[in-house]
């Protein structure tokens, strides 16, 4: 009975929140989503998940800090390096074809991943054409992103990424460091836009060569991933590419015949370069 009636306070908490501060978190992974929700009950001292309910609906400032609790924050520089070194390899050759580029870092969290693809592609040439698109529905997370300020003690971890990633010069080389912390470069985030964007509720906003969406459909139920992927489908150019995390796949998803797999290790897919029709079949538009 209390497992029935904590489904019920989740449920009914999930549903205020999208109905009051238009978050949908709806089609998250019920069990990923319960362990965060318990845990934001504790933060706020609340007995049961219907007075964190009643925050939401009287307090309207509980949701910013409640959304620390339900969005992923937990990301480093280069993180799994051997995506990278595929991207810097294989990759990039194939977008050194375009005269300029759009890249998509959905779900960027704290902005690890946005300084590493800027990092990558100024040693690769490309940063002065490229435009990078760093997004999250956390606008905490943006702030933070976008002030490129990491403690100094995770450095070193990233210093080790970076190298294994086929790093062409020294990660000291972008940052500065002072009181404990490094402040990485403002020319970095010169070609950056940072903007609040929902893969559960927003729509396609430019069109990409590169989407990199790492680590979060994890947290999806299986009809949110597939509207996750639909997006990304949508706004890949013919031949773009889309990077997953290593835990994720396009394989049961109903969007996967518009790509083809370009790295089954690093989760890199491409989309197809030439249409295919309802049945699967390709044909030429």
């Amino acid at each position: 009975m209390m497992d029935q009636s904590h489904d019920i306070e989740l449920t009914l908490l999930l549903e205020a929140i999208y109905r009051v501060c238009h978050y949908d978190f709806r089609g998250y992974s019920q069990a990923s989503i319960a362990r965060r929700m318990e845990q934001a009950r504790l933060h706020f001292g609340c007995a049961s998940l219907s007075m964190l309910q009643h925050l939401v609906l009287h307090q309207p400032d509980v949701m910013r800090e409640l959304l620390n609790f339900l969005t992923v924050q937990v990301s480093e520089f280069f993180r799994d390096p051997s995506y990278y070194k595929r991207l810097r390899e294989e990759v990039l050759p194939h977008l050194r074809t375009y005269p300029s580029l759009k890249v998509w870092i959905a779900g960027c969290s704290d902005g690890e991943e946005l300084y590493s693809m800027a990092i990558l592609f100024r040693e690769e040439g490309l940063a002065s054409r490229t435009i990078f698109y760093a997004t999250d529905i956390n606008p905490e997370a943006l702030r933070k992103a976008e002030a490129g300020i990491y403690a100094l003690d995770r450095i070193a971890l990233f210093t080790d990424n970076h190298r294994a990633s086929g790093g062409r010069t020294s990660l000291s080389d972008y940052y500065t460091a002072a009181y404990g912390a490094a402040v990485f470069d403002r020319s970095l985030r010169a070609q950056a836009v940072f903007s609040e964007h929902s893969l559960v509720s927003d729509q396609v906003f430019a069109e990409m060569h590169l989407v990199s969406c790492r680590n979060v459909l994890i947290y999806f139920d299986r009809d949110l991933q597939d509207r996750a992927i639909g997006l990304f489908d949508q706004s890949l150019v013919r031949g773009g590419f889309l990077g997953l995390g290593l835990q994720e796949t396009l394989a049961f998803s109903r969007h996967h015949q518009n790509f083809t797999e370009f790295s089954s290790r690093e989760k890199i897919y491409r989309k197809q370069l030439i249409p295919r029709d309802d049945e699967g079949l390709r044909h030429v538009a």
